[in-house]
């Protein structure tokens, strides 16, 4: 665990020296409805843009509780050659689908914006301003081709380059 903290931390370092997916000429714009309540459960990662902290990592997921005091706590894991790694926190909603992450042992908190969720919250889309990370979510692994081609519509939108985002791998496939 220690060691995944220690990744953690060069990779956010290295993050905010990493070329951005995103023209961030183009607005990028959070969802106005979110419902943290309904966002709050297991989301399994479908597809991503690389990013150093992932690197190496497959069936990956995210879990968010919600708390007593509104907030959510976190729950990021993925398999990798070395075993199951993991990390945890706590997000806070600081606005319209905008949530400040703070992983522990990591110095620096992150703004994920949650791009777009559909009606039913099964499929969702989050982003960064910056533009060098982002995620398409869904709660079950596999995601049907409507919502797929919806998510990456949604990133192409927030000025994403949907040429250079990646499938997360999975066990078995």
């Amino acid at each position: 665990m220690r060691a995944f903290r220690f990744i953690a931390v060069l990779a956010l370092s290295a993050c905010a020296l990493a070329p951005s997916y995103r023209d961030t000429s183009v607005q990028i714009s959070s969802m106005a409805l979110f419902d943290p309540a309904r966002y709050a459960g297991l989301w399994y990662e479908v597809a991503s843009f690389p990013t150093p902290f992932q690197s190496g990592c497959s069936d990956t997921i995210a879990a968010y509780e919600l708390r007593d005091d509104a907030s959510l706590g976190v729950l990021n894991r993925c398999n990798t050659a070395n075993g199951v790694q993991s990390i945890s926190g706590s997000a806070n909603v600081v606005g319209p689908g905008r949530l400040k992450v703070r992983l522990n042992g990591v110095p620096v908190a992150a703004d994920y914006w949650v791009l777009w969720v559909d009606e039913g919250y099964r499929t969702a889309v989050v982003g960064v301003p910056s533009g060098r990370a982002g995620w398409i979510l869904n709660r079950t692994p596999d995601i049907p081709a409507d919502r797929l081609r919806a998510a990456i519509d949604v990133l192409d939108f927030n000025g994403y380059d949907t040429s250079r985002i990646v499938r997360t791998p999975r066990s078995g496939q």
